[in-house]
């Protein structure tokens, strides 16, 4: 399937007619992240555990072609090739509660990791890549038609988005300017100036319904309000979604919300293998308002509400047992939340930005400020943090060898990080 995949997009290039710089554009960027990470102490029984500071140096360079020999016919592609200078520790789990990527929707994908070979042991030092974009696109008078790996995302809400249940970001994600590809066949039909059909089915692992998706959106303008509505079938549940936005007294307002039925497309026998409040039906949904105060003072708000959470900090390990976290990409464990954000304008080339997420149910607080500076044109380096504030998780020992982490607060279990970044652009 991947030679398939790979030779049919070469075979389509070469086989054109006209071939000339004029319709074939090769671009993309560099980046390196340099990345401190210290993880809380975990109050035993007996003692206290704490652990050393540990260190990453993440480099991505993306290539990205670009072809459009007739005007209803267009071709991309982007490849990314990683290499990693980290802790070993970090190339087994990730230390962060949130995970760092979503359920993969692709048919079939190349191994992720060059070097060391699948199979061997990482020391410090990895070579990594990603076939993270394929795409056909035909433009038709009737519909637009995309066939291939590709990306795919919903919601208006500004940190945490309830439809976006594809590939979606944890706000702690350093590199959130494109989203992961995924393997799909998407036809989106205009009804109108305002008005658009998106529907599309999302392939899963070898073609098979249980890891895969589909959705039928639709998108109109009512009353100066931007209305879209979802019904989706992902893996073996159905998700039901809203999005409104509007402006209102010059401020921009939105919300969006999504109604997750799990295993509403599952067999009998495997409901019965999952507890019933682990597969309970649950709300999501986001409201937020932002307002740009100046040409150089920005500010919003935005307040989130994941009824798949827990009330109570002591619950929170419950919470990796849920539909919502291993199938929905959910990882917020509490049911309240509020996050505020701004970007101020230092300079015309430095942004200062600061972002607060707040849980209601146990206290505990994100602080994450970042500052950016346009060295040159195409040219970037960053610096920011995020730091948890917060009452430190414990260890509960079950047996001599048996310990499982006992939460008292959910941002307080956060690794402290730091970071700079280096962008340039080609």
């Amino acid at each position: 399937m991947k030679k398939f995949l790979a030779g049919i997009f070469i075979l389509t290039i070469l086989s054109l007619p006209g071939l000339s710089a004029d319709w074939f554009k090769v671009h993309g960027y560099y980046k390196v992240f340099f990345v401190g990470l210290k993880e809380p102490a975990y109050k035993g029984q007996d003692k206290e555990t704490t652990n050393a500071p540990i260190g990453a140096a993440n480099n991505r360079l993306r290539l990205k072609l670009s072809a459009k020999p007739l005007s209803w016919l267009s071709l991309d592609a982007a490849y990314d090739f990683s290499p990693r200078i980290q802790d070993p520790s970090l190339f087994n789990e990730s230390v962060f509660i949130a995970p760092s990527s979503s359920l993969s929707y692709r048919l079939e994908d190349f191994p992720s990791r060059l070097y060391p070979r699948q199979g061997e042991k990482v020391d410090s030092f990895g070579v990594f890549h990603n076939l993270d974009r394929l795409l056909l696109t035909i433009k038709t008078g009737a519909a637009d038609i995309f066939i291939g790996r590709q990306a795919i995302a919903w919601g208006s809400g500004r940190l945490f988005n309830p439809t976006d249940v594809v590939a979606p970001y944890a706000f702690n994600e350093l590199d959130k300017e494109e989203r992961q590809g995924v393997d799909a066949v998407r036809i989106r039909v205009p009804l109108g100036r305002m008005d658009e059909l998106d529907m599309g089915y999302i392939f899963g692992r070898h073609f098979q319904s249980q890891y895969s998706a589909f959705y039928i959106r639709g998108k109109t303008y009512i009353l100066k309000t931007d209305i879209s509505g979802l019904v989706m079938r992902f893996r073996k549940n159905l998700l039901i979604g809203l999005d409104m936005a509007r402006s209102i007294g010059g401020a921009g307002a939105w919300f969006e919300a999504a109604y997750v039925l799990p295993y509403r497309f599952a067999k009998d026998e495997d409901v019965d293998l999952i507890d019933k409040k682990y597969r309970e039906n649950y709300l999501r949904a986001s409201l937020g308002m932002d307002y740009n105060f100046s040409g150089r003072f920005y500010g919003f708000f935005e307040y989130h509400y994941n009824a798949a959470g827990m009330s109570k900090p002591g619950d929170y390990n419950e919470v990796f047992r849920t539909i919502a976290f291993r199938e929905g990409s959910v990882y917020l464990m509490a049911k309240h939340y509020l996050d505020v954000g701004f970007t101020y304008q230092v300079t015309p080339l430095i942004p200062f930005s600061g972002l607060v997420i707040m849980n209601f149910t146990d206290g505990s607080v994100i602080l994450s400020p970042s500052l950016e500076y346009n060295i040159a044109e195409n040219i970037y380096l960053s610096f920011g943090a995020y730091l948890g504030v917060g009452k430190e998780p414990g260890l509960i020992e079950l047996a001599p060898d048996t310990k499982i982490t006992r939460y008292y607060s959910e941002f307080g279990a956060y690794p402290a990080m730091v970071y700079t970044s280096f962008r340039v652009y080609f």
